[in-house]
């Protein structure tokens, strides 16, 4: 797409990835110069036209439709963020980190010690090596969907464009991402399986750089654990899939059963520290992650451990091989036709079933011709399927 021509009229084709776009959130992925306020007042007058027809800013687009819009309307507050030339040590920081890319997103394995994310004091950062990218003008940068803590490393899903970050991100959202980490903990739950059902909230007087377990005021936060295995009374390697996403909850919930993450000082203290060569780095790992895919199909991607983690793993005598279980998945949904289809069978194999007993009583229905009578069946009724104790 190119917006060289802004003094002239402009025409655009709505591009797959903006199916169902509103036409103001158009503007604002593709030509974000232009403000809301010049949007709403082309679109009063007319000037902006979809398929040769007036449009309204909520009009929802569709693929292949002509947009027509009008020159100029660039406003000097909201320039096109200008890119930033990235050193060849960034490009190969960038191309390192890649596990997996799709036509939707592109799948990084983040090292532990790179902030997701910039702040007043980070200036390395995942999201400042995303232009690495999209290296032509006109490619769209790619964007977070979620994030990692600083020390946590892993699996971390970038999408590649507007569209495809809209959706994953309400996959993410909506809770039906499955996301797999790995920890190392000191000591062993003596439940080695369960739900760690905590409410947490920002611990006063930290800025909001820590949180801790709040029965009262916290929000919702549960985790799902597993031992794996264990060394000794030691440490313990365990799996742990977050049902809800609050920040740092797997770090407070395991430290909040007494087992802190090995390397977690801000929450276990000296106590989250092994004696011996153990690494004091945190061993938190997004090991895996499985989504639905905008294009179709399920993005199933498995990070590899980072050295510290892994020789931990190794120091303590833990086969990787352990783990890594296919995740639980119910049967694959059945089409409309299907599903008519195993309904009409199992009617025919009801009437089967019932047929010999109607002919033994010369056509009387069970339970001496009373449908639902003592010793026969209910209607409808599944036959030769007694009730569970």
């Amino acid at each position: 797409m190119s917006t060289d021509a802004s003094r002239e009229v402009r025409q655009f084709t709505v591009a797959p990835d903006d199916d169902g776009v509103r036409l103001d959130r158009w503007f604002k992925r593709h030509l974000p110069q232009i403000g809301f306020a010049t949007i709403g007042k082309w679109a009063r007058t007319g000037q902006i036209r979809v398929d040769g027809k007036r449009a309204k800013p909520d009009d929802r687009l569709q693929a292949g439709q002509v947009l027509r819009v009008p020159p100029g309307g660039e406003s000097p507050h909201r320039k096109p963020r200008a890119r930033r030339e990235l050193t060849a040590e960034e490009l190969s920081q960038a191309e390192d980190m890649v596990i997996r890319t799709t036509p939707s997103a592109i799948v990084l394995n983040k090292p532990p010690g790179l902030a997701t994310q910039g702040g007043s004091k980070t200036t390395k950062h995942v999201d400042g090596l995303l232009d690495a990218y999209a290296p032509g003008e006109d490619d769209p940068r790619p964007r977070l969907v979620h994030r990692l803590d600083k020390d946590t490393s892993g699996v971390l899903l970038v999408a590649r464009t507007p569209g495809s970050a809209a959706s994953y991100s309400k996959r993410f959202s909506g809770r039906s991402a499955k996301k797999i980490y790995w920890a190392l903990v000191v000591g062993v739950p003596d439940v080695r399986e369960g739900t760690i059902d905590a409410p947490l909230a920002k611990q006063p007087g930290t800025g909001g750089e820590k949180m801790h377990v709040d029965e009262e005021n916290g929000q919702a936060a549960k985790t799902r654990y597993r031992v794996v295995d264990s060394a000794g009374k030691k440490a313990c390697w365990v799996e742990l899939e977050p049902l809800t996403g609050r920040t740092h909850q797997l770090r407070v919930h395991l430290a909040a059963i007494g087992h802190p993450i090995v390397g977690d000082g801000k929450y276990g203290g000296q106590d989250a520290m092994l004696t011996g060569s153990v690494s004091r780095k945190m061993h938190l790992h997004a090991r895996r992650l499985i989504i639905d895919q905008p294009e179709g199909g399920k993005l199933d991607v498995t990070a590899d451990l980072p050295e510290h983690f892994a020789a931990t793993m190794e120091q303590l005598g833990f086969d990787p091989a352990l783990s890594d279980a296919e995740p639980e998945r119910g049967p694959p949904e059945r089409s409309k036709a299907e599903k008519k289809q195993a309904a009409r069978q199992h009617a025919k194999q009801y009437r089967r079933a019932q047929r010999g007993p109607r002919r033994a009583r010369g056509g009387a229905g069970p339970g001496g011709g009373k449908p639902g009578g003592k010793g026969g069946a209910k209607p409808g009724a599944k036959p030769g399927r007694g009730r569970k104790r």
